[in-house]
């Protein structure tokens, strides 16, 4: 198999158990990583600190990266790409967790395929523990249908893809886009020619709480929304017909209630 990294970045906001469970997942892989680029993306407390420091003890493939302040999620991520040893990248979130299978099914299919430069796959959503799973977000899986989906919504799950760090590189790498670094890169990646795949099978176990739907309101969060829709429509990705139906779209899902707008991800958005 090909050796490969997986990129994290914690931050001193995010729950150590979680951290702890998301760190378990990774090194219970049928397909352990090479290593494990962790980015402290600024002070974290003295449990998370006990956390890493427990894992580093018995497994030599993670190592830290840590930043003096926190930079947000897009450059802390370029940070950790900087320490990534291989080409072959695979993102993970510090509260998520991966299937044991994900990455044997993943590096397989980016061993197969040398055209993709991008591989994600299904998520199913879960409150509490994994046992409760809520729903599942399914994005299309080839080249074509996926740049058609990201005309209207992202089309892939950032923490279960698998990229090949030159590409992302060459578009751009990762840039400061509030909650939108993931979404931003990849049409950017598209816009340069670079190949995408989802596979169609449920390989991470996706947190969700009520913290994440009331992020995802707000003035704050709409602002920046519309202000990618007019990115994509400038850089030539959608037109204005577009650009104009989806910020009405989101502009009312953004502003409506939080629990309404729980609803409408998980019954009209979800599988």
């Amino acid at each position: 198999m090909t050796n490969f990294s997986v990129l994290m970045s914690v931050y001193n906001k995010e729950n150590p158990d979680f951290l702890r469970q998301s760190l378990d997942s990774i090194f219970n892989q049928t397909l352990p990583p090479s290593e494990v680029v962790l980015v402290q993306d600024g002070p974290l407390t003295e449990q998370q600190l006990e956390v890493i420091a427990c894992f580093q003890a018995v497994h030599n493939e993670l190592k830290t990266v840590p930043l003096a302040e926190c930079h947000g999620l897009g450059d802390a991520l370029n940070e950790g790409l900087r320490h990534c040893s291989f080409d072959l990248v695979a993102r993970m979130d510090t509260d998520d967790i991966s299937k044991p299978e994900r990455f044997k099914t993943q590096i397989e299919w980016m061993e197969q395929h040398p055209e993709t430069d991008v591989c994600g796959c299904w998520i199913d959503e879960f409150t509490g523990d994994v046992s409760h799973v809520i729903s599942s977000r399914r994005p299309p899986r080839d080249h074509k249908d996926i740049v058609n989906f990201a005309r209207q919504r992202n089309p892939l799950n950032h923490p279960t893809v698998v990229f090949r760090r030159q590409a992302v590189e060459a578009a751009g790498g990762y840039q400061h886009f509030y909650l939108f670094e993931d979404y931003y890169l990849w049409i950017r990646m598209i816009m340069a020619g670079s190949r995408f795949h989802n596979i169609q099978q449920s390989l991470l176990y996706f947190r969700m709480s009520d913290d994440m739907f009331l992020r995802r309101g707000g003035f704050k969060y709409t602002r920046s929304e519309i202000k990618l829709q007019h990115q994509l429509h400038q850089i030539g990705f959608i037109d204005w017909s577009t650009m104009a139906r989806n910020i009405a779209y989101r502009a009312v899902v953004r502003n409506m209630p939080n629990k309404l707008r729980r609803l409408v991800y998980i019954s009209l958005l979800r599988r």
